[in-house]
């Protein structure tokens, strides 16, 4: 799968930052219409607005510059990571049904991504900085 690292280097970085902020906008959106169409009246029906405006939050700020943009990713992706590892604990320890289940498997599925995404960016910008280490020296 070249598609991230290619477009990591054609745009400098913004990829991941960007993919943080779209990805963070559809939890918002997921955690917003599950509390709405489910009747909750419950805050955790409301947890993937919460990551999604953590990650968003990330990406936004991951957009500054470089080395914002470093930190910001690692922490977006540790974040990704976490909500994948909480949803899956959630859905299979409390054998959620219905809403609870749907966006606890939104909530896996674009995390997920995320989480690849970062990893291949991360791999990516390793092997740049490899390859421009060995030819700087």
């Amino acid at each position: 799968m070249n598609y991230p690292r290619s477009r990591i280097n054609e745009q400098g970085g913004e990829v991941v930052p960007r993919w943080s902020i779209g990805i963070g906008a559809a939890l918002i959106v997921v955690g917003i219409l599950v509390t709405v169409l489910s009747g909750s009246g419950s805050a955790t029906s409301l947890i993937p607005a919460f990551i999604g405006v953590i990650l968003a939050g990330l990406g936004i700020i991951g957009l500054t510059g470089e080395t914002a943009r470093k930190h910001t990713m690692h922490i977006a992706a540790a974040v990704a990571a976490l909500a994948v590892i909480g949803s899956l604990g959630s859905a299979i320890g409390r054998g959620s049904t219905g809403w609870a289940l749907t966006s606890q498997i939104l909530t896996i599925v674009l995390c997920g991504v995320l989480v690849v995404l970062a990893i291949q960016s991360f791999r990516a910008a390793r092997i740049a900085r490899t390859q421009e280490g060995a030819t700087a020296g």
